[in-house]
C-alpha cells in the first residue's frame, strides 16, 4: 500500500543547515510541501527571506514562500551570524531567486492552510518559534487543527548559545512557551540527538562526490561552519540539526521518543530560555515528544540518497 505524503509547511531562518534541511524535504516523496515561512533568527529577516528563494532556485523548485516575524514578541532580536556567516549561506556561485516571496504573511498563510486541510499539516519549525505564537494567538482554534509540529530546538541538557539555552529556544523563549503550552501535538529534535549527528570530514566528502550541484553546495556550507564546532565544541565537524527534525517526519523510526513534560524557562537569568525537560514525568502530564536517541549512520545514508536526486 502507497502512504499518501503528508502535508507539510517549513517554517526556519536559514542558515546553513535549514538549507541542508529543506533540501532533504524537497527530494522526499513522502512530503508534500505546501510552502516555507520565513522567520528572524539565525540572520535577519531581509536576509531570511533572500535565502528561502535561494534554496528552493538551487533546488529548481516553485514552492511558494512567505515573510514572517521580524523580532522576537518580547526580547531584543538575536544573531548567529558568527557561526552562519553574515548572509546566513556562506557559499559561492549560488543562484538568484527564481521569484520573490508571496505578499500574504506568513502567520497567515499558515493559519488559512491549517484551517483549509483540518488535521492534516505538520509543520517543521527549524528556527525560532515566532511565526508560530503568532499563529496561535491569531487563531486559538489551530493547535487543535495541526497534524504534529516537529521542532528543531531546545535540549534535554546542555545548551549551545548559553549552557542552558539552544539557540533557536533562546531566540524566542516567549514564543516557544506559547507553542509547548497550547495543547498541539508536539515533538522536540533537541541538542542532545542533534550534536550526535556530525558533518565528519568523511561525509562532507561524500556530499561532494554526488557530483550535482547541491551535494557541492551543501559540502561548502558544511565545511564553513565546521571549525566553530572543532574550536567550541572539540567536534570533527558540524552538527547536522535541522536535518534531523526533517527526517523525523520522514523516518521518525530513526530517533527514540520519550513521552515527557517540557517547560520553557522565560525568566531573566542563568536558565532563560532553557527547555526544562522532566524526562521521568514526575509532575505533571507530558507536553511534548522529545527525541532521547538517534540512528546516525542511517540517517545520514538518507540524506545522502536525497541530496543525490536534486540537480
Amino acid at each position: 500500500m502507497t502512504l499518501r505524503p503528508i502535508p507539510v509547511i517549513l517554517d526556519g531562518d536559514p542558515g546553513l543547515d535549514d538549507a541542508v534541511a529543506w533540501w532533504l524535504a524537497l527530494a522526499s516523496p513522502e512530503l508534500h510541501l505546501l510552502g516555507i515561512t520565513a522567520v528572524h533568527g539565525n540572520v535577519g529577516l531581509p536576509l531570511t527571506v533572500q535565502n528561502t528563494g535561494t534554496v528552493l532556485a538551487l533546488a529548481g523548485s516553485n514552492l511558494p514562500y512567505f515573510a514572517g516575524a521580524d523580532r522576537p514578541l518580547i526580547r531584543e532580536g538575536l544573531s548567529a551570524a558568527s557561526v552562519h556567516g553574515q548572509t546566513g549561506l556562506p557559499a559561492k556561485h549560488l543562484p538568484q531567486p527564481r521569484q520573490g516571496p508571496q505578499q500574504e504573511h506568513a502567520v497567515d498563510f499558515i493559519v488559512r492552510t491549517v484551517r483549509e486541510r483540518p488535521g492534516e499539516v505538520t509543520l517543521i519549525p527549524t528556527g525560532p518559534l515566532t511565526n508560530l505564537a503568532l499563529a496561535f494567538r491569531l487563531a486559538p482554534d489551530l493547535p487543535e487543527k495541526i497534524r504534529e509540529v516537529v521542532w528543531m530546538g531546545g535540549s534535554t541538557g546542555h545548551g549551545n548559545r548559553t549552557p542552558a539555552a539552544e539557540f533557536n529556544a533562546l531566540a524566542d523563549p516567549h514564543a516557544a512557551r506559547i507553542v509547548f503550552e497550547s495543547g498541539v501535538r508536539l515533538r522536540m529534535v533537541g541538542l542532545n540527538v542533534t550534536m550526535q549527528c556530525i558533518a565528519t570530514p568523511e561525509r562532507i566528502a561524500a556530499l561532494r562526490e554526488l557530483g550535482n550541484r547541491t551535494g557541492a553546495v551543501s559540502a561548502e556550507l558544511l565545511t564553513f561552519y565546521a571549525s566553530v564546532y572543532r574550536e567550541r565544541y572539540g567536534l570533527s565537524g558540524g552538527a547536522l540539526h535541522d536535518p534531523l527534525a526533517v527526517a523525523a517526519v520522514i523516518r521518525p523510526e530513526l530517533l527514540d521518543w520519550r513521552n515527557m513534560p517540557v517547560d520553557i524557562e522565560t525568566q531573566e537569568g542563568l536558565n532563560f530560555g532553557r527547555t526544562v525537560c522532566d524526562l521521568y514525568s514526575t509532575t505533571r502530564p507530558a507536553n511534548a515528544k522529545v527525541a532521547i536517541g538517534v540512528q546516525d549512520a542511517d540517517f545520514f545514508a538518507l540524506l545522502l540518497e536525497r541530496l543525490g536526486r536534486l540537480p
